[in-house]
Order: structure tokens, then sequence, then C-alpha cells
């Protein structure tokens, strides 16, 4: 069949990134000019169209597991050896980016919650400390109303301590996600502190903070998020409850509501005693 284009649909496919055949030579068509008579010419089509590429997908997480070297190093330190460590550490690439570290040896504690985020935005690697500005406040308000408090100032009566921090204790360069080996150094140091807090639950915050902390699950390890909630996971012996980072909570008020109800679950795991 022959084909006869003008020069708004000449334009049309070289924005769609179609090439069509000429006798000759095949090539992507350009707008042509008003006194340029080809425009006219009978133009046959490929007797395969090209298929477009399908669009890319998120990649499939994996769990992250320590490495052994990085676990025997870090098992006995004490909170100042810790915190000292990883101010100093060049484990990974993302020591090259870091201002401050976020483990802060001043909210060192024991408690019964602990809260794992995703690795630090700058505002937290200029701070030095997990869950800053207004991610920081909603996390303390979400805290509040199920009658816990960040560890590091006096324990109002009748409240819970909680322990927040983050996955890595470094930012990673905007533009870029956490890689594989680095989530995995890193994990070395919280699975130190987890040691330390001796929690009784843990709340992970965030895609990065469930890949690691759901490593003993593998198979829910790589599921979305949404797939994940609703279920406790092991983590070193210590249940875990899934949730949202408050960051995406902050875009999205919507899931405060989901959010809440993985509080409560957390909050059963509490009072079960499990």
């Amino acid at each position: 069949m022959t084909l006869h284009l003008d020069d708004r649909q000449r334009a049309m496919l070289l924005e769609m990134g179609v090439r069509v055949w000429l006798p000759g030579a095949a090539f992507a068509l350009a707008p042509q000019g008003a006194g340029d008579t080809a425009a006219t010419d009978p133009v046959r089509l490929p007797a395969q169209r090209p298929v477009p590429a399908p669009p890319p997908t998120a990649p499939v997480l994996a769990p992250v597991l320590a490495p052994a070297a990085g676990l025997q190093a870090l098992q006995n330190m004490d909170w100042a050896a810790l915190a000292q460590t990883a101010a100093q550490c060049q484990a990974c690439g993302l020591c090259a980016g870091r201002t401050h570290s976020t483990l802060d040896a001043a909210r060192a504690s024991q408690a019964r919650w602990m809260v794992v985020g995703d690795p630090p935005d700058d505002q937290e690697d200029s701070a030095g400390q997990a869950f800053v500005g207004d991610n920081g406040t909603l996390l303390d308000n979400m805290l509040k109303a199920v009658g816990a408090v960040r560890t590091g100032g006096a324990l109002p009566q009748g409240m819970d301590a909680a322990y927040v921090t983050k996955v890595s204790k470094c930012r990673v360069p905007a533009g870029r996600v956490p890689q594989a080996a680095e989530l995995a150094q890193c994990s070395a140091y919280l699975q130190r502190e987890i040691a330390l807090v001796r929690p009784q639950v843990i709340v992970a915050m965030g895609r990065f903070a469930n890949q690691v902390l759901l490593a003993e699950s593998p198979e829910a390890a790589t599921l979305p998020l949404g797939r994940q909630r609703g279920t406790v996971y092991r983590y070193q012996g210590v249940p875990v409850v899934v949730t949202y980072a408050p960051q995406a909570l902050v875009r999205n008020p919507a899931d405060k509501a989901k959010a809440w109800a993985d509080l409560c679950l957390a909050m059963d795991v509490l009072a079960a005693g499990t």
C-alpha cells in the first residue's frame, strides 16, 4: 500500500520515533519545507512496524544480609564506640558525601519501640539525627498517638521509649538509590543497635528499611509495600511491622489511615508480648 504524508503527519511521526521506508534508504521522517515536493511522494510502510519498548519497571528489591566481618567487628562495641566508628566509617562509597552520621549516641537507650527509616536525606545528614523537619514532626505525633516518645530526653510518666534510627547512617547522593552492598555494610551497625536497644517491636518505615528488615523473609522482601503490610515479621528475633515512610505520608496524607492501622498492629504485638 502507499501513504501520502503531509508536514504535520511527518512531524508527528518524528516525535514518536517512527521510522518509515523510502526507496533506497530507511530514516526517521522530518517535517518538509514549503518548497519540498517530496511530501507528496508515495511512501510504503514497512512490513513489520517497530514495537515500542515496554516502560521501565521498578527494580525488584532483594533482601539484604550483613557481611559477617562487619558484624564481628561491631558486636562488642558500646554506644560511644559504635557512634564513633559510624562517624569515621569508610566501608562503602556513601562516606564521601557524609556531613554527619545519623547514629546519635546522645539518644542511645534501651526502648520498647524501635523505628527504622530509609537512608537519611540532606537535612538529616546536616543535623546528624534521624527524622527531622516535617518528617520528624509527623513521626513524633505518630509515636505520641501510641503512647511513646523518642529516647534522648526525659521519659514522661506512662509513656514508652522509642529509639529511632536509619537503615544507613550516611545519606545517599541525590539522583540514585542505595545499593544492596551499601545497605549490607550499614546493616551491621543496625544489628548492633538492635542488640543494645533490645526493642520489643521494630517499625520499619519505607522500602529500603523493609528491604533490610525483611531479610529473614525473602519472599516478602520482594513484594511492594502495600502487600507487605499487615503481617508481623522477624529480624534478629524481634517482631517487625512495616509501614510507610513519614515523607511518603507527608506527600500522600490519604495513607495516614493505613499507617495508623500498622501502628495498631505493632501495639498488638507489644500487648501480646511476642
